[in-house]
């Protein structure tokens, strides 16, 4: 009776433990979307994204921007997607340099991504930097930001573990 009971339990024991499946969460619901903004000495060279209203945000998430990288699109046929921030050095001097600001208004519950483009000459900036960039945004629990193990600065990486799709 006792190699019984013995065996029973741990039949259960094996059937029952648990197992680490952090890879794959499940419950992790990430929100994206694109923008395309200009930046000029009119808008101050920073321009905002409103999150739209169908994008639930909380106070604790956090948001990764990244940029369309229009020459690497061009070249591997598909789009190409660089985190933020982002400095870009030209010869035989100067830079540009886009990052960005994740802003949430409690009362409101809304949120924005201000994006900001810097350089050491900002009225010297060609319009491939300045114009008509497209921004893609992702909102993700903070939890999912902070514990990880998906490379934040891989677009398709984030995709694939987020399971977005456009």
């Amino acid at each position: 009776m006792k190699k019984i009971l013995t065996l029973l339990f741990l039949t259960t024991l094996i059937f029952t433990s648990c197992h680490n499946d952090d890879d794959v969460d499940l419950d992790t619901i990430a929100r994206t979307f694109e923008v395309t903004r200009t930046f000029n000495a009119a808008n101050g060279f920073a321009v905002e994204a409103l999150v739209p209203d169908n994008v639930e945000v909380f106070n604790a998430d956090v948001a990764l921007v990244y940029i369309l990288d229009p020459i690497e699109s061009a070249q591997r046929n598909l789009d190409v997607w660089e985190p933020l921030p982002i400095t870009f050095n030209f010869s035989p001097s100067g830079f540009a340099t886009f990052r960005y600001n994740f802003i949430f208004n409690e009362q409101q519950n809304k949120a924005s991504i201000e994006i900001i483009l810097d350089s050491d000459d900002l009225n010297a900036l060609a319009a491939d930097i300045t114009q008509n960039q497209v921004f893609r945004i992702v909102v993700v629990p903070s939890a999912f930001a902070k514990n990880t193990k998906v490379d934040l600065s891989d677009f398709n990486a984030v995709q694939s573990a987020l399971r977005l799709e456009f």
